[in-house]
Parts: C-alpha cells; sequence; structure tokens
C-alpha cells in the first residue's frame, strides 16, 4: 500500500475552463502557481511551481463559479499521469485530480456580500461516510 497525497496553497494562474464528459459530468482544469525561495551566496533567490489541477462533479462546477486568476486556493488531492503519443511522440503530463479545495480570501472582481451565497470555504470530498467508526 502507498500514499499518494498532494497539498498546495498557491494561486490561480488562469480562470477555471469545464467541461463535460459525454455522460454529462463536470471537469474543471486550472493552473496553480506556488512560490518558494532560497539563499544562494547571500542572496535570495524566488522560484514559481506550476500545477495543472484538475476537479470533477459538483466540486469543478463550484470552482468554476467562485475561482478566478489570481485568488488564492488551498488544494488536497492526489497526482495522476498520464501520457500519450501524437506524431510519433510520447508526450506525458501530470496533474493534481482535486479531492478537497478551499478558497481563501475575497474574489478580486466579486465582493463577499455582493454574492447570491457566498463561497463555501470547503468543497468535501463526494462519497465520504461520516459514520465511519475510526
Amino acid at each position: 500500500m502507498g500514499v499518494n497525497k498532494v497539498i498546495l496553497l498557491g494561486n490561480l494562474g488562469n480562470d477555471p475552463e469545464v467541461r463535460y464528459t459525454p455522460d454529462g459530468k463536470a471537469v474543471a482544469t486550472f493552473s496553480l502557481a506556488t512560490n518558494y525561495a532560497w539563499k544562494e551566496n547571500d542572496e535570495l533567490k524566488k522560484g514559481v511551481d506550476w500545477h495543472r489541477i484538475k476537479a470533477w462533479g459538483r466540486r469543478a462546477e463550484i470552482c468554476a463559479e467562485y475561482l478566478e486568476k489570481g485568488r488564492q486556493v488551498y488544494v488536497e488531492g492526489k497526482l495522476k499521469t498520464r501520457s500519450w503519443e501524437k506524431d510519433g511522440t510520447r508526450h506525458w503530463m501530470t496533474e493534481v485530480v482535486a479531492t478537497e479545495v478551499q478558497f481563501i480570501g475575497n474574489s478580486k472582481h466579486k465582493k463577499a456580500e455582493d454574492m447570491e451565497t457566498p463561497p463555501p470555504a470547503a468543497v468535501e470530498p463526494s462519497g465520504i461516510d461520516d459514520d465511519i467508526p475510526f
């Protein structure tokens, strides 16, 4: 048995893009930037890592409704790597499949008090049984 868990806190690099599978299930994709810093020869250097995030179902629809470029977001999920071949070249992509998304701060363009319903603090994973005895 192994562990596949990712925790990220960063800012959206783009508005979520929502598509629907042939059976009507929503899937949202967006990029998330995480910043880091290190010292090299007494000089502070900064860097950014970009992560591709994928959310499914109702979580995808909520992300599309409330998230926008620049907004800070906490994401938990698992790494998923897929590959395909195009023009004889093998391509690989690793993305984070979100199991939890928490919106941090307010939207840049919408004030919380102007929204018809406030954004959820977290989108819980579906299928969790609260009656688990441990």
